[in-house]
């Protein structure tokens, strides 16, 4: 929990701790509700990386502005995917993140975009709520 600067981008390998029912009732819209869900994980957190500061910085107001998700293949996501995640800008207190989604044979499954909001607090805190902060 001791940040350094580091290029925008990460990568995490992640599936969904036990196994979703396989069948005829398993349905593709469960898979792609838990990896929506999923997608959110350090998406917000890769345009932090240069800026060596952590989300979990308690000075740090995060706030996911706007997060889409395309989905291009059949998958699973009780079997392990690649989250590649990367960051082309971070200014003004707003990072711009993206994500791809790979199975473990290579293929492009679903893709993510997600612009936050990371403003960093004041360490002084107003006396009163009538109290401008300083």
């Amino acid at each position: 929990l001791n940040p350094i600067v580091r290029a925008p981008q990460q990568h995490v390998w992640l599936r969904a701790k036990g196994q979703l029912e396989r069948g005829a009732n398993t349905d593709s819209g469960l898979h792609q509700a838990v990896l929506a869900y999923a997608s959110d994980y350090n998406l917000m957190s890769t345009a932090l990386l240069p800026h060596a500061t952590s989300i979990f910085n308690q000075q740090l107001q995060p706030a996911s502005l706007d997060h889409a998700i395309w989905f291009h293949d059949d998958f699973r996501v009780d079997e392990w995917l690649l989250y590649a995640m990367d960051s082309p800008r971070a200014s003004g207190s707003r990072g711009l993140n993206r994500g791809s989604f790979f199975s473990r044979d290579g293929r492009l499954v679903a893709s993510t975009i997600q612009e936050g909001l990371m403003r960093i607090h004041p360490t002084q805190k107003p006396t009163s709520p009538n109290t401008p902060p300083h």
